[in-house]
This record gives structure tokens, sequence and C-alpha cells, in this order.
């Protein structure tokens, strides 16, 4: 076998076990859940962390009122020291849909030291809370829900007595950045948390999209409550591995019919988002930043050069790897409803997430890593 077949043969490798072996992450599927009536619903407090939302709250609070939920309902949003009239806007919202009653605004003590800013939000959620429900859902204040979302949470989280059930909303792809390097967001945080794995009592694996978790509230008091997550950046995942650790049952799916809100214009706000939290999924180490690198390089763009270069059959075990990678992620760029094309670009995407994690390591080494809102969140580099 000559240098040119066996380097081509590599990336080829990954894809194979990418592809047959991943928990079949990439056959994006829309959950389907039938919200038929359950014999008692549980009582579900909403709680919405909420730092300089000021855009999004009234929309936001306005489609948790609207939801058709049958039991027993309310909302609490939790202004974290915003400064851009949030709390405000949240409280108009409510009394325009004639909710009032039904949603209440917690302004959040200082962020004690040693606590991630979101996680301190939620927790504050939960202690404001008057009684005690069976689910809480935290939910973000850029998110317009469907308004049976809640209903369908509920029920699937009864027929599969879940402790923690999450939707992964449709992220916006309107904007060129978007179209380039949403979907890949998507394909490549299926890729490391399959649905399949998450939900398998016997895999390890742990996930959650924390823009809409319904979690048992006997399962947060099992964990020890928020606090066992308290200084966590990628604060969703951690919460379902606590959960699952504790022997709860998981679920997470995606839908479209709920939506964010948030928007990028620009490659420079798609890079700071994924440096926020890439160099924290890598641990901090160096060492596993260099086999991320590696990895991507070699499963995304080794095929393209072994392709224009390689020699027999060097080029054709180099085609056959491209091909499952754009028959793969073509599933998820039809999911965001774009031409099969953009399935061509994920090596492209790759190269960018590759940059935004080294910027989210050097980030990290200054001392300003897990940027959010004014806030550096790594660490023992949680300030307030």
């Amino acid at each position: 076998m000559s240098l040119a077949t066996l380097i081509a043969a590599i990336p080829l490798a990954i894809w194979i076990y990418l592809f047959f072996a991943r928990g079949n992450f990439w056959q994006v599927q829309e959950d389907n859940t039938d919200p038929a009536p359950l014999d008692l619903w549980p009582p579900i407090v909403a709680i919405v962390p909420a730092r300089n939302e000021a855009e999004t709250i009234a929309r936001s609070v306005i489609s948790l009122v609207k939801q058709d939920y049958p039991g027993e309902f309310s909302v609490i949003v939790v202004d974290d020291h915003s400064d851009d009239g949030t709390a405000a806007l949240a409280l108009q919202a409510a009394k325009e849909a004639s909710a009032a009653g039904r949603v209440s605004v917690h302004s959040a003590a200082e962020l004690p030291p040693g606590w991630s800013g979101k996680v301190w939000a939620m927790n504050e959620g939960v202690r404001t809370a008057d009684k005690a429900p069976g689910f809480f859902w935290f939910t973000d204040a850029d998110i317009v829900h469907a308004p049976n979302t809640l209903r369908r949470l509920a029920v699937r989280a009864a027929a599969d007595s879940l402790d923690l059930v999450s939707l992964m909303v449709l992220l916006q792809a309107g904007t060129f950045p978007e179209r380039l390097l949403i979907p890949p967001f998507l394909y490549f945080f299926l890729m490391l948390y399959p649905p399949r794995w998450i939900a398998d009592p016997e895999s390890r694996t742990a996930g959650a999209a924390g823009g809409c978790i319904l979690l048992r509230r006997a399962a947060l008091e099992r964990i020890g409550g928020l606090a066992a997550i308290r200084n966590e950046v990628i604060d969703d995942c951690a919460l379902a591995r606590a959960v699952k650790r504790s022997a709860g049952k998981i679920w997470m799916g995606l839908t479209r019919a709920s939506v964010s809100l948030r928007s990028y214009g620009s490659f420079s706000e798609i890079r700071d988002l994924i440096a926020r939290t890439a160099f924290t999924q890598l641990r901090y180490s160096f060492f596993l930043l260099l086999a991320a690198l590696l990895g991507l390089m070699v499963t995304y763009v080794l095929p393209l050069f072994s392709f224009f270069t390689g020699e027999d059959p060097a080029w054709f075990l180099a085609a056959t790897a491209i091909c499952l990678m754009a028959v793969s992620f073509g599933v998820t760029v039809r999911f965001y409803n774009l031409r099969f094309l953009w399935a061509l670009t994920l090596p492209v995407a790759a190269i960018f997430y590759a940059c935004a994690t080294c910027l989210s390591a050097a980030r990290y080494w200054l001392g300003r890593g897990a940027q959010w809102k004014g806030r550096s969140q790594a660490p023992g580099k949680v300030q307030s």
C-alpha cells in the first residue's frame, strides 16, 4: 500500500465509523410526540434566566403564557442584573397578554464565587418558586415556543417516565454566515451527543439543549440541586450528565416549532458563540486542543487533499469519504431547508470551527474564558 493510499484510507475509516456506528447521529428527525391528554397534568414552573434580553424577552414571555397546557403553570423571569429594562418589558408583555398573575420577575442576588452566571440565575428561579412543582421548565429568554410545546414535553416525560426532557430549538439560518456555520453547529453537537445514546440507559453519553429543558423536581433534588453543577459553563450537558449518573432517564429531541430569535449577522458573532464553550468542551487541556485540531483537519480537510492530489486508489478512497461526509451532513442541511449544495461546505466550516477553538483557548489563557454578556465564566475566573 502506497503512502498516498494509506493517508486517504484514514479519513475514510473515520467516516465509515461516523456514518454507520456513531448512533446514527446524522439522521436528524424532528420530534413527533403526540400531545395526547394525560390523566393528571403535573404542575410546572417555567424559569427564564434573562440578562440584557430587551430585544427578545417580550416575545419569549408571550409564547410562554400562550402555552395550551391544561395543568397548573406559571412563569418566573430571573432578571440577572440587566441594565436594558428587561424586567419591565417582561412584566409589560405579561400584562398585555392578560397573564400578569402567572408571570413574576425576580431580581437575582449578586453572583457568588464559584457559580457560573446562568446556573446561578436558574438556581434563583428554583429557590423563588412558591409551590413545589412536579417539573421545572428551563428555557432561554430569546426563544419563542409553539403553543403545544409544554404539552408535548409533559406527555413525553409521562409516557417514558423521564426525568429530563430536552428539545433543541431551531436556530436562525437566514444570513450567509448562519447558513454556512449554523447547520454545522447542530451537526457537530449531535456528533458529540447522539440522541440515541443519550436516551440509552446503558450509554454514558448525556446531553441536553439548554434552551428547552423540562426537569423533574425529584430528579433535581436527587442530584443535590443546581449546586451540583454550579461552576459549569456547558450547564445543559452537565445537568443531563448529573441526572443520568443518578440513575435518571433522559431524552433529547429536535423541533422546528420552537425558534431561537437570536440572529448572527456576522462571522465574528458566530466565532464568539463557538469560542465561548469550545475550550471548555476540551476540559481546558492543551493536548486535547491539539488532538481536536488534528482530528478536524484529518476528518474534514484531508479527504479533499487526497482527492485532488492522490492517484489510484487514493482518490477513490477520498471520494468515498467525501460522499459519506456530504450525505450525512446533507440531512442537517435539509433540516434547515437549504439546498443540498451547502453540504459540500462542511470542510470550510470545520476550518472556521478550528480557528474559533484556538481563539477559545487563547481567551482562557488570557483570563477571559467563556465570555457571555460581560462575564468571564471559566473555572477559577468566574467574575461578577
